[in-house]
């Protein structure tokens, strides 16, 4: 892990799943009740203790989204504004998918282009450095 990443953790980890269709983006809305409800973001959740993070990743499409995902690597690092350090992995989504949304967790499955994330006015912060690395080249997605 980066020491810039390694220095501000509160403890707690967490994984992105990162996956596009043509030119769009794999989103949600997350669940109204859940916390940062009504938010659009990736998918993906916290790392259980022991648990590898491309096995998080895995386990947390499964979970939101009823998806199986193939994990490819991690492509960026971030923390949130509480703390959390976040792995940011590419995963591929096989076409004919089909996503069941969690009921508690997901409000609504979107696919977006870079651009249209970052118009979203219920876009979750983290999101917005990450999608902006995209666009301008600095990530391989």
């Amino acid at each position: 892990m980066p020491e810039e990443v390694r220095g501000v953790l509160n403890g707690r980890r967490g994984v992105v799943a990162v996956t596009r269709r043509g030119g769009s983006f794999l989103a949600i809305r997350r669940g109204l009740t859940v916390a940062a409800g009504g938010t659009v973001c990736f998918p993906g959740g916290h790392i259980e203790a022991g648990e590898e993070e491309r096995d998080a990743v895995v386990r947390e499409c499964r979970e939101e989204l009823a998806a199986a995902v193939e994990p490819v690597e991690c492509v960026w690092r971030s923390v949130t504004a509480w703390g959390t350090a976040l792995a940011w992995w590419s995963v591929v989504l096989a076409d004919d998918a089909e996503l069941v949304p969690h009921p508690v967790e997901v409000h609504e499955i979107l696919w977006m282009t870079a651009t249209d994330m970052l118009a979203e006015p219920t876009l979750l912060a983290g999101n917005r450095e990450f999608l902006e690395a995209v666009i301008a080249g600095r990530v391989p997605v």
